[in-house]
């Protein structure tokens, strides 16, 4: 674990004292060591595995579960079946798994498994491994899996896989069984579907010994650096014959260290360059990438980017712990990873930096806020493309990128999940990732629908707020296994305003919101403004009057539920006058504003003004209808 872990476990502990609430939380532990060796004939890897694992639960546990994600990528798997009878599948995987040939699927096999030096029994159905224990795991209690494997590297398909379409030889992701996931909703023994993933916090020891051709890319420290002498046949002589291995192949042996991470990503490729340069920050980073190729500039070109991009993100999202960072061309796209990503490299410039800056920030949302992907996908992709669109954003406005920097960088995105909300697709962001009914519903939902609910907190609690509530999500929850209850009560504690409305609607819910002008008549001392509810989600609104002077007024109403309203310091700066209303009750379909202005006194009356919420009918916005107003 990392040098700081006592002062952060002490921290904890401190914790725990003045806050009984805290005490209940725990985690489980599950430290990796593995040795495996790449036969680049058979595509094959065999390996061996030591696992300690630390029951922290109040549990007793009597199975245990692994992932064996390569077993995907077989016909008529899960993940197949499932890829041919979705309306939409995803188009890196149609029905490509069902036309795999024998040395083109993917397996991996156990071929032992004991606990503590005592063998277990165990079962495997496709992606998952049961074991039966063969003894209880007690509460506190700490126990030493041992494992020998074997597997199959699969064609390039999804994430992971041999020979991908840019040319890159192996990318090692999901490669070795893995130990499932135990907290506090029990085990999360999930098939390997289409998402994502979830894992226990730990270090990872691996040493992997490969021909000597191959340049070895990880999301890790590598230990020998000198390149580990050559060796002829790690393995002992019967696992050398059972692997088909040339003993007189000359081997290398990589061996690299993860601390404190959840999983273990590497690659492997024979014209593999290796640039090395160290941020401003002090974080290493490492790209791997194919130099004979036309996309090679780009790459040179890259790492000036990342470096402004660690010294935006741990000013504004906390500070990047780990000591590497390794950019590997690879996979099929881009797919984050502890420590390092796989992304495909063939870009434009603007394309390498955007999928670079949106893998690097999910070190943040998933890496350390390690959320269960299947049930709170939109807190790791979501809050990862929230913050990418401002990284992005910041690159335009120092002139690292072209283009002029946007006033919003997420109005795009409020508007198209508005109009999205009203489609016969849309399902609740609550939804378990691999349940939705289309890729579509899921994409719209985890990617964008994050996004916006951070975006819109701005509007709900002051961007200020908002951004002082996220860096303290990420002080309080980092390193842990945070839950949607957890960040808005985080958000609720930096706020002092009630959420639990929101969360409701935004995250459980399908029901859409729009507000509106409904009349503006003069009444006996002003003009007389009602607001309509016309959908069922409240929200607090936003109200700007313009007069025919010039003068701009500011008024908020709060809704009642939120017992609280947002700072009004920064309207009170930036318009003629800044007012708090009385509350709204949610329950009541209209409200009216009494002004002191005459109706002629009055240019135009807009709600909403800065387009911050997924209002879905902004043409009823507006008083006079034809009026739109700029801010």
């Amino acid at each position: 674990m990392f040098k700081a872990s006592f002062c952060i476990f002490s921290l904890w502990a401190f914790s725990f004292l003045v806050n009984p609430i805290a005490a209940q939380y725990w985690q489980q532990e599950a430290n990796y060591k593995m040795k495996v060796q790449l036969d680049d004939q058979q595509h094959q890897i065999h390996g061996t595995q030591e696992i300690q694992y630390t029951n922290h639960s109040p549990d007793t546990l009597y199975r245990a579960f692994y992932h064996l994600y390569w077993n995907a990528f077989q016909p008529n798997s899960m993940m197949d079946v499932r890829s041919r009878n979705l309306p939409d599948p995803d188009g890196r995987v149609a029905d490509r798994i069902f036309h795999l040939e024998d040395d083109e699927i993917g397996f991996q096999s156990v071929e032992s498994l004991s606990q503590n030096g005592k063998p277990v029994d165990y079962t495997m159905e496709g992606t998952i491994l049961e074991v039966r224990l063969s003894e209880p795991i007690a509460p506190g209690e700490e126990v030493i899996f041992q494992m020998e494997f074997v597997a199959q590297v699969p064609k390039q398909i999804r994430r992971s896989g041999r020979d991908n379409l840019e040319g890159i030889d192996y990318s090692m992701s999901q490669w070795y069984p893995k130990l499932c996931a135990y907290d506090r909703m029990g085990w999360h023994p999930n098939p390997y579907i289409a998402r994502e993933f979830y894992g226990n916090w730990g270090d990872f020891e691996v040493e992997i010994t490969a021909p000597s051709e191959f340049t070895i890319a990880a999301g890790a420290q590598l230990l020998n650096p000198e390149s580990t002498l050559p060796r002829h046949g790690y393995l002992n002589q019967e696992q050398i014959e059972k692997g088909n291995f040339d003993s007189e192949q000359e081997l290398i042996s990589w061996k690299f260290l993860a601390e404190n991470v959840h999983d273990f990503m590497w690659a492997a490729d024979k014209d593999y360059q290796h640039d090395i340069y160290t941020a401003d920050c002090g974080v290493e980073m490492h790209f791997f990438y194919q130099e004979d190729t036309a996309y090679a500039e780009q790459w040179k070109q890259l790492p000036r980017a990342m470096n402004q991009v660690f010294t935006f993100v741990n000013e504004h999202y906390g500070e990047y712990p780990y000591p590497v960072y390794s950019f590997i061309q690879g996979g099929d796209g881009g797919m984050e990873y502890p420590m390092g990503t796989l992304i495909t490299g063939n870009r434009s410039y603007g394309s390498l930096v955007g999928v670079s800056v949106h893998e690097l920030m999910h070190s943040w949302y998933q890496m350390m806020l390690g959320t269960d992907e299947a049930r709170f996908a939109w807190m790791d992709e979501g809050f990862t493309s929230y913050a990418s669109a401002h990284v992005m954003n910041h690159l335009k406005k120092i002139g690292i990128l072209k283009g002029d920097p946007a006033a919003d960088p997420m109005a795009r995105s409020i508007n198209g999940y508005a109009n999205f909300m009203r489609s016969n697709v849309f399902e609740p962001l609550s939804t378990h990732s691999d349940h939705y009914n289309t890729n579509t519903a899921y994409g719209v939902a985890s990617y964008t629908g994050g996004s916006v609910i951070l975006d819109q907190l701005g509007y709900v609690l002051g961007e200020e707020v908002r951004d002082r509530g996220l860096l303290r999500y990420f002080e309080e929850w980092k390193f842990k296994l945070p839950t949607d209850d957890d960040f808005f009560r985080v958000m609720e504690n930096e706020s002092g305003i009630i959420l639990d409305w929101y969360q409701q609607y935004m995250v459980h819910s399908t029901k859409p919101l729009d507000y509106a002008i409904d009349t503006v008549f003069a009444g006996s001392s002003g003009t007389e403004v009602t607001l309509k509810r016309v959908e069922p989600m409240p929200m607090p609104a936003d109200l700007l009057v313009v007069t025919k002077d010039g003068q701009r007024y500011w008024y908020n109403i709060p809704l009642r539920i939120m017992r609280g309203h947002k700072p009004i310091d920064a309207f009170e700066a930036e318009y003629d006058s800044a007012e708090v209303l009385t509350d709204w009750p949610w329950t009541h379909p209209s409200y009216t504003v009494n002004l002191s202005f005459s109706m002629e006194e009055i240019e135009s009356i807009t709600l909403d003004p800065m387009e911050q919420t997924i209002d879905g009918n902004r043409s009823n916005n507006n008083w006079p209808l034809s009026v739109t107003v700029e801010n």
